[in-house]
């Protein structure tokens, strides 16, 4: 009995290589577009910038000039008289003794501006990090080679602050074992790279930090033995700024305790972070937000989109290629307008999407942060009729710049918190209100974060103190206590 065939329809979703190759142009930022795109171009010779290409036609059109010029300079009679004609009567070379024509276009010599110093560009010298400049000082002391050892091994567990995060055991385990180091002896070292610059590296805490620092002012310094003695044994109190109850601990004036106060606020507690190497990052926008009339208008920054073409030149030798070679460039020819293509639709729907943003968070742009409505992706999605997904691979590192600042387009999407009216506040909105009620405090009496949730409550917005809480501290802002400290 022979098997009955059977016929199965069923459907599987495919991605071709260039929606995969869409896909990705698409969730790249403006950096990482380039550096793709001109890593693709270095392997396809079918494609190419478009300001390279129009660098290379200017310069075939001054090579044109200049060689215009030197025909007409060598159609001038000679001089009967010209020394040249003696050279080539002899059968020399008619040239000077002396080439001068070198120096003008040697950058030796040459005048400030000329395009011998166009060719160099000023570079910043790479940022010494901590534990170089740390070494440098090392390499500088004397230190047996035994201290040595150790002391470049703490140096290298110092976190960015500066500290022995790790503590001493993590040390002691990463030296090697022939050394036979005793924690003792570590400690010993720690003491002395502390007094390195900055003073107070190689810290094991806070206290340990603010003690060797003081102890480098001098003896005489006013109120330095209180702040010692604050340090050892108050820093918690002294944490939240009572004054007074500092004064009873300490059998000292609340002049003198204010004194040491003072000191010990004028001390680095992060040493470390005056070396901190991490480079600032600047951002271009991809899309501008501009009032017109009554309206704001889109429009794609077209310093920030990749200008790529089709090589002309290329292109017009792929009819003249026979077998593999045109087969070859007709292919490379194929999937470069496949990512011109690509291009265009990235910057079409980053339009569409900012356009729907703009249209959505017109009042942040008219009003201001407390304005900011709640937005979620899907809004979007569906205004624009896209997935959710795109959408947020186009607002991952995309920026928009508006008059009221450059923002990165997840930064108009939040959540809602209900209000009394039915209606709902964004987070972005009720950060804003909270920054504005600290700001407008009495520093002597800063609000604390149950008196900013029933203040928000009695403008409508209801907010429990763990959510002021949660945005306090995710703008940074310090709690209630430390703003009188500080203040």
């Amino acid at each position: 009995m022979k098997p009955a065939l059977q016929f199965r329809l069923h459907q599987q979703l495919t991605l071709t290589p260039q929606l995969q190759q869409a896909i990705r142009l698409l969730q790249l930022s403006q950096l990482e577009l380039e550096a793709e795109l001109r890593q693709i171009a270095e392997g396809n010779p079918l494609l190419e910038f478009a300001d390279e290409a129009e660098d290379e036609t200017a310069e075939d059109d001054d090579d044109y000039a200049a060689a215009e010029s030197t025909a007409e300079s060598t159609s001038v009679e000679h001089d009967v008289n010209d020394p040249a004609d003696d050279w080539a009567d002899t059968g020399g070379t008619a040239e000077s003794p002396i080439d001068f024509s070198s120096s003008s276009n040697s950058s030796v010599g040459s005048s400030p501006g000329s395009r011998g110093d166009e060719d160099f560009e000023p570079q910043n010298a790479a940022p010494e990090t901590l534990q170089q400049h740390l070494m440098w000082q090392l390499n500088l002391s004397p230190f047996n080679p035994r201290q040595h050892a150790i002391a470049t091994v703490l140096i290298d567990a110092l976190n960015p602050a500066g500290y022995l995060a790790e503590g001493l055991d993590a040390v002691l385990a990463a030296l090697p074992a022939s050394l036979d180091a005793s924690v003792e002896e570590i400690e010993v070292v720690r003491r002395l790279l502390q007094g390195f610059d900055p003073v107070g590296v190689a810290s094991l805490d806070l206290r340990d930090c603010l003690r060797v620092q003081l102890e480098q002012f001098d003896p005489d310094t006013p109120h330095r033995d209180l702040a010692l003695r604050l340090i050892d044994g108050e820093l918690e109190l002294l944490a939240r700024n009572d004054i007074a109850k500092l004064s009873r601990h300490l059998r000292a004036s609340e002049e003198d305790v204010a004194g040491a106060a003072l000191l010990i606020r004028s001390l680095d507690p992060r040493p470390g972070a005056a070396l901190d190497t991490t480079p600032v990052e600047y951002v271009a926008p991809d899309v501008y937000a501009l009032r017109d009339g009554n309206h704001w208008r889109v429009s794609l920054n077209a310093d920030a989109q990749p200008r790529l073409g089709l090589n002309q030149h290329y292109c017009g030798l792929i009819a003249q290629a026979r077998g593999e070679d045109a087969s070859w460039m007709r292919g490379q020819l194929q999937e470069a307008r496949w990512l011109i293509k690509s291009l265009e639709s990235r910057a079409e729907t980053l339009m569409k999407v900012a356009n729907a943003i703009v249209r959505q968070q017109s009042a942040f742009l008219d009003y201001g942060p407390e304005a900011m409505r709640p937005l979620v992706l899907r809004e979007v999605a569906e205004e624009v009729g896209m997935h959710e997904s795109t959408i947020s691979r186009v607002t991952t590192r995309k920026y928009m710049h508006t008059p009221r600042g450059t923002f990165e387009l997840k930064y108009f999407f939040s959540s809602g918190v209900s209000t009394e009216d039915g209606g709902s506040a964004s987070a972005t909105a009720i950060q804003a209100m909270l920054r504005k009620l600290i700001d407008a405090e009495d520093s002597r009496k800063p609000l604390s974060d149950q008196a900013i949730a029933e203040e928000l409550q009695r403008r409508g917005i209801q907010v429990a103190r763990r959510t002021v809480a949660k945005y306090r501290e995710g703008l940074r802002i310090p709690s209630s206590s430390e703003r009188q400290r500080a203040s």
